[in-house]
Formats: C-alpha cells, sequence, structure tokens
C-alpha cells in the first residue's frame, strides 16, 4: 500500500472510532434529558420499554454484530465491513437527532429510540474491531502498533468531543430551549463526522493479508474456526478482554461517579478532571504503540505496566479517599498513564494473536464480550462491592484484580510483535 493510501486508511480508521465514541458519550451526558422526552414517569409501559430496550441493546446487540460483522469481515473484507459499520453508527445518530418525542406520537417515540440504540449497538459490535483489523494489517510491519493505536485514540477523541458538544449545549443555552429542541442539534452535527467517516471510506482498498487468505479459504465458518482450530488464542483473547474492560471502565467511566458519591465532590468538578485524564490520555496512547513497535515487546510493555497497577491500585484509593482535590487530579492522571499502555498496544496485540482466516470474528466476539459485557457490568459491580464491604476503595480491588489477570495472560500469549503476521 502507498503511503499516501496508508494514510487515508489511518485516517477513516480513526474518524469511524470518533463517530463511534461521540454517540457514546454524547448520549450518556444527554440521557437524563432524553429519558424525560421519550419515556415520561407517566407512563409505566414506556418504562418497560426503557428498561428491556436498553438491556437489549447493550447486552444482546452489541455481541450479535460482533459475531455478523466479525464473519463479515472474515469472508467479504475488513474494507467493505468498516463502511457498513459506520453507516450503521452515522444514520441511527442522525434519525435520533429528528425522532418525535413522546408527547408528539405517544408510545412510538420509546419504541423508535430502542430500535435506533439497537441498530447501533450492531454497529458497535464491529465497528472498532475492523477497524483495528484493516488498520494493523495495512501497516509496515515495524509500525503496526502505532497503526493500531490510532483507533483507541479516535476514541477518546470521540469522547471528548461528545462530552464537550452535551457541555457546550448545556451551558450556553436556556434549559427551556434545550429540552425543546436543542437537544438534537449535537446529534444532528454528529452527521456530519460521519458523513466525512464515509467519504474516506468509500474506496478503500481491501488488506492484503484478506485477500491472500480469501483466496485459499475453505468453507469452514471463521467463527467457529476461532472457537475450535483457535481455541487457546480465543481463551486468552476473552481472558485479557475482560480484564481491559474493567481497566477501562472503572478509571475512565466510573472514576467521577465515584468521586461524586464517595467523597462529595461537585460531579461537574468530577468530570472536569476526568475530562483532562482522557485529554492525557489521547496524547499518550500513541506513544504507547510506537513503544511497542520499536523498543518493548508488546505482551511485555503490557505485562509490566498491569503488574505496576495490580501493585498500586489499592494505595492509589486510600491516598484518593483522603485528599481531595489534589488527591483525585494526581491518581486520575496516574490511572490515565498507565491505561493508556494497553488502550495504545492492545489493539495491535489482539491483532497479532489470531490468524488472518478467522482474525476478525475472534477478535469481534472476545472484545465484545469484554468491553460490552464486563466492562459494561463495571459500574454495576463496584457500587455493589462497596455496599457489600462497606469501604469506598472496594473498587480498587477490582482494578487489581484486572490488573492480576491481564499481567497472567500476556505472560501466556505468544508475543508476535516482531514476526509479520500470520
Amino acid at each position: 500500500m502507498s503511503i499516501s493510501k496508508r494514510h487515508t486508511a489511518l485516517l477513516a480508521g480513526f474518524i469511524g472510532n470518533v463517530v463511534e465514541w461521540y454517540d457514546f458519550a454524547l448520549y450518556g451526558y444527554m440521557a437524563g434529558i432524553i429519558s424525560t422526552l421519550f419515556f415520561p414517569q407517566q407512563s409505566d409501559t414506556a418504562g418497560l420499554i426503557a428498561t428491556y430496550g436498553i438491556f437489549a441493546a447493550g447486552f444482546f446487540m452489541r455481541p450479535l454484530g460482533s459475531g455478523i460483522l466479525g464473519w463479515m469481515g472474515d469472508t467479504l473484507g475488513r474494507s467493505r465491513t468498516m463502511m457498513i459499520s459506520v453507516i450503521m453508527m452515522v444514520l441511527p445518530t442522525v434519525l435520533l437527532g429528528c425522532l418525535p418525542t413522546y408527547d408528539t406520537i405517544g408510545l412510538w417515540a420509546p419504541v423508535l429510540l430502542v430500535i435506533i440504540r439497537m441498530v447501533q449497538g450492531l454497529s458497535v459490535g464491529g465497528e472498532f474491531s475492523s477497524s483495528v483489523t484493516y488498520l494493523v494489517e495495512t501497516a509496515s510491519d515495524d509500525g503496526r502498533g502505532l497503526a493500531g493505536s490510532w483507533a483507541n485514540t479516535g476514541s477518546m477523541a470521540g469522547m471528548l468531543l461528545g462530552s464537550g458538544a452535551a457541555a457546550a449545549l448545556t451551558n450556553l443555552f436556556p434549559s427551556d430551549f434545550v429540552h425543546s429542541w436543542g437537544w438534537r442539534i449535537p446529534f444532528l452535527l454528529g452527521g456530519i463526522i460521519g458523513g466525512l467517516a464515509i467519504l474516506l471510506r468509500r474506496r478503500l482498498p481491501q488488506s492484503d493479508h484478506f485477500q491472500n487468505h480469501h483466496e485459499e479459504r475453505d468453507e469452514t465458518s471463521p467463527l467457529l474456526e476461532a472457537f475450535t482450530t483457535n481455541r487457546k488464542q480465543m481463551i486468552q483473547a476473552i481472558l485479557f478482554a475482560s480484564a481491559y474492560g474493567i481497566l477501562f471502565y472503572i478509571p475512565l467511566v466510573y472514576f467521577p461517579e465515584w468521586l461524586h458519591r464517595e467523597t462529595g465532590m461537585e460531579r461537574e468538578l468530577a468530570l472536569q478532571i476526568n475530562t483532562a485524564g482522557t485529554a492525557l490520555l489521547l496524547a499518550l496512547i500513541p506513544v504507547s504503540g510506537w513503544l511497542g513497535d520499536r523498543l518493548i515487546r508488546r505482551t511485555r510493555l503490557i505485562s509490566m505496566t498491569m503488574f505496576l497497577l495490580m501493585l498500586c491500585a489499592v494505595p492509589l484509593y486510600v491516598w484518593l479517599a483522603n485528599d481531595g482535590l489534589y488527591g483525585a487530579i494526581a491518581v486520575q492522571f496516574l490511572l490515565a498513564m498507565l491505561v493508556a499502555v494497553p488502550l495504545g498496544s492492545a489493539p495491535a496485540m489482539f491483532v497479532e494473536l489470531f490468524p488472518a482466516c478467522d482474525r476478525l470474528s475472534g477478535y469481534s466476539v472476545a472484545y465484545n464480550i469484554g468491553l460490552g459485557v464486563v466492562g459494561g457490568a463495571t459500574p454495576m459491580l463496584a457500587t455493589s462491592l462497596i455496599e457489600m464491604t462497606g469501604s469506598s476503595v472496594a473498587p480498587a480491588a477490582l482494578l487489581a484484580t484486572a490488573g492480576l489477570m491481564a499481567f497472567a495472560v500476556t505472560l501466556w500469549m505468544k508475543d508476535g510483535s516482531r514476526e509479520a503476521l500470520k
């Protein structure tokens, strides 16, 4: 692949993940407003639609999407799957911005909203893993880590952009305007970013790795092959992805709520600290990818960092619980620096773990079990641990356990960071 096409591929992979996580952050910040407009408290039926619809979107559609889009990526091609996944993300985001509310069309409003979120859940199941696979497969052998890291850089940029758009809307405009129709503006703006992603992905060339294995592949399902022929790699990937999900959600998603509930810090201030930590991640993720390419083998870099995290998780939370604002800033930044290592190096590590024939199927399913199911349940589990133990630092034990599991799995894995892709 020429240098210009490689740069286009990097930008296409980057911006697709910007779109995905822009919507994730935006919907999270706007959830309070959306719930009052689409799931009014006076309607028990709308409440049931919200409860079961959100469950289906989070715990059913995402793993289903990983299987479907993973299979498509291994049989139809990485670039074609990337186009399908980003369209399935962009169109629902725009439709959500145009959707009539409960006051206008009654129960159809929450039903349509849940359908939109379910379609997006399908897309999320394959967007990240397909873009990472394409980025790593089309990179040079000594640049796979850096190339794969751009997907997570896009994710962090999307989170910052989505939270920034929601914050700007709610701080700059009156509440009545936001609740009437102003809430739609950030979702419609997401369509502009998504349109650029679609344009960039329209003519992406196929990955040579896919082309080579596709011409020789048999009729065996790549998903079946991942769970049978490459069962060991699948177990390793699921275990690491589960630890990865906990390591992502506690410092980057759950941390502001913990600060608010357990230390009494104003939620807005806690979110500002979290945003600063995310901005730091944005700079450090590519550095981690580069380090895995040039200085330290990927699995060794991650294992050393996870061992350090395991040792310092509890002391950091004890410090945090007793040292107010400056402790919160220091701990958030330290956790961001540690988490930046797997976020930067793990994407290429996942791709190198599987052979080309079932790479995207294995990666997609393992990643979505870890980040989607285990990671998604982590805030609830962390809160339950606090209730059960009566200790505000209980989430640190969960973080340390995840660090231990990631440490053990990366020692078990065969490192492929200096070898040609299989």
